[in-house]
């Protein structure tokens, strides 16, 4: 599959020059919003007004922060876009999130995912977003009603961003079988097959993905990194990661720790990784100095400045560019110029 003009144009304002992608996810909401929530009621200083303001605080001083660190930034809608965005870099590639954190889930607990309330994709084009991002939990073998709406979201989100030329994301995370729901932990061998069958799946030309954001097939806390002992036995599961995708995917850090997520991305980077998403790797501890903020800047300007160095540097010496990936097309001469283009380059 290749990519239209304005996709191509938006995928290089998402990566650096050199076509990688270091992207900084402070989308989040509940993460953000739980204990500072927490921690104003504690101190009777709990209101809207008060909740909302702080959440504001917060996410611009991340985007103060680490924007000199990353080639485009992750923000909702609800708090970043309207409260934020006079603070992001215009160098900086916008990164705009589609699905409610709070979509309804079903009896067995699968996530019915839903657009946020009065967002769509051609708002977020419309915004000046660079691309789109929508986070689907999906199990290969889950309840067949659940799958058929999660498929049916992610065909119809394609078409749209078709229709607007802009680029698909598509966050792709595996939830845990119900019997598992109630101890949180999956067997390796089935958290592999549940991430890449479901690769398999919405890597389908139909659902009309650009780039895929996926978590490591191997629980981050079992991870060798590469070059130490028995790297090799999980390194071919992430080499069916681009072999299944055939198109630009990126890692995320999903909680992971920043030493464990920095040996999770050796494995990536070898198997063809074009990049991180990663958030909560290394702020969310800031948040246990709320509310005091000199406190949470100077943590932030520490380690986490330094972590994030060390990332970039990884990212440089090891990533593939995205346009090397099998869908990854730089823009390209058409061949028809002058009018010709114009006529065929289609309307929304």
């Amino acid at each position: 599959m290749s990519l239209a003009l304005g996709k191509q144009w938006s995928l290089r304002r998402m990566a650096d020059q050199n076509g990688f992608f270091k992207m900084s996810s402070l989308d989040q909401r509940p993460p953000i919003e739980d204990p500072i929530k927490t921690s104003l009621s504690q101190t009777n200083l709990l209101t809207t007004e008060n909740l909302n303001a702080d959440i504001v605080a917060f996410k611009r001083l991340l985007i103060e922060t680490f924007q000199s660190r990353a080639s485009a930034m992750l923000l909702d809608p609800s708090f970043a876009v309207p409260g934020c965005l006079n603070a992001l870099d215009t160098n900086k590639g916008l990164f705009l999130s589609l699905e409610d954190p709070h979509s309804p889930k079903t009896a067995q607990g699968a996530t019915l995912t839903s657009a946020i309330n009065d967002w769509s994709v051609g708002k977020i084009k419309r915004v000046g977003g660079d691309a789109l991002k929508l986070l689907i939990w999906y199990r290969p073998e889950g309840e067949s009603a659940v799958n058929a709406h999660q498929q049916q979201l992610v065909r119809e989100i394609g078409a749209q961003c078709v229709k607007y030329d802009i680029p698909f994301v598509l966050e792709l995370l595996a939830y845990p079988s119900a019997e598992s729901f109630a101890t949180a932990i999956l067997k390796k061998q089935n958290k592999a097959d549940s991430v890449l069958l479901a690769l398999a799946e919405f890597a389908k030309a139909e659902y009309q993905v650009d780039v895929f954001m996926l978590e490591s097939p191997v629980a981050a806390a079992d991870l060798p990194g590469v070059g130490k002992a028995d790297w090799e036995e999980v390194q071919p599961l992430f080499d069916q990661i681009t072999a299944l995708a055939q198109r630009p995917w990126i890692m995320l850090s999903m909680g992971a720790d920043m030493a464990q997520f920095q040996t999770m991305m050796t494995h990536a980077y070898r198997a063809g990784c074009s990049g991180y998403l990663a958030g909560r790797a290394y702020w969310l501890n800031t948040l246990d100095l709320y509310p005091n903020w000199q406190a949470m800047t100077d943590s932030l300007h520490s380690e986490a400045l330094d972590y994030i160095d060390a990332l970039n540097q990884l990212t440089d010496d090891c990533a593939t560019p995205w346009y090397e990936c099998a869908s990854g097309e730089q823009a390209a001469d058409t061949g028809d110029v002058d009018q010709a283009f114009c006529q065929q380059y289609q309307d929304i």
